[in-house]
Formats: structure tokens, sequence, C-alpha cells
């Protein structure tokens, strides 16, 4: 057994009913936050192309503002929904170690969205370890599956 079907083994074993309500609140939170980049995209490139603490082209920024949107959005309704946990989880976290060492470290330690960035990325390290759990579509996708065997 490879080292990580032990993971998923000892995550699904592992996992209490209350973390689902934190998978499903992380999930809408992801998603709130995919809307507000979405609606301020504009203000956002304007910000970042006004800083100039990126060295990158506007179009390259406009590239990744929308892939920032885009998986925020993707990815918290997948986590929300319990379908695909750990790659979503997993395909979050670049986003949120940029969010925590180059966006908020520029502001002090007592911010609020530094301190909520490293409560996010702590819980998507936590999901891709013990997965999503049993209140989820992957836990019914399952059942399912192993019935109709």
């Amino acid at each position: 057994m490879n080292f990580v079907s032990k993971i998923e083994n000892w995550g699904n074993k592992h996992h209490p009913k209350i973390l689902d309500f934190i998978r499903i609140i992380l999930g809408i939170f992801l998603v709130m936050k995919g809307v507000e980049f979405m609606h301020n995209t504009p203000f956002l490139l304007d910000l970042l192309l006004q800083n100039q603490s990126v060295h990158l082209s506007g179009l390259e920024i406009t590239i990744i503002l929308h892939y920032v949107t885009y998986m925020h959005m993707v990815g918290g309704i997948l986590i929300f929904l319990g379908l695909f946990t750990r790659i979503a989880s997993l395909m979050q976290l670049p986003i949120i170690l940029g969010a925590v060492f180059y966006v908020n470290i520029l502001n002090p330690l007592v911010s609020s969205e530094l301190w909520l960035s490293i409560i996010v990325l702590a819980l998507l390290l936590l999901f891709v370890i013990i997965g999503s759990g049993p209140l989820s579509l992957d836990n019914l996708l399952n059942e399912k599956k192993g019935k109709s065997e």
C-alpha cells in the first residue's frame, strides 16, 4: 500500500461529522471569495498594475485573476458538495499560499485577512489529508458503487 493510500484510509477512518459542517462552510466561503474577485477584477487589476510590485504584463495579471476567481468558485462548490474534496483542496493551496505569503505579508500581522488566510490554509491542508467525510457526494457515490457490485 503506497503512502497516499495510507493517508486516504486513515483520513476516512478518523473523520468526525463536525468536520463535514466546517468543510461546507469553507466551500461557501471560497465561492463567496470567488464572487468577490469576479466583481472586483478591474479594481484588483488596476491595484496590481499601479503597485508595480508584480513584474508581469496586464494580460498575465488578468489571466491570474481569472484563474483565482474560477478556482475559488469551482473548488468551493466541489468542497461544499464533498466531491473530489482532496483534489479541490489541493488546487486551492497555491492560491491561498500566495495570499498568505505575498498579498498579506505587506500588511501588519494584526490583519484579519492574514489570519483568515492562515485558517483557510490550515483547513485546506486538513481536508487534503482527511478527505470529504460521511456527509458528502463522494461517500454517497462510494456507497452506491459498493451496493451495485
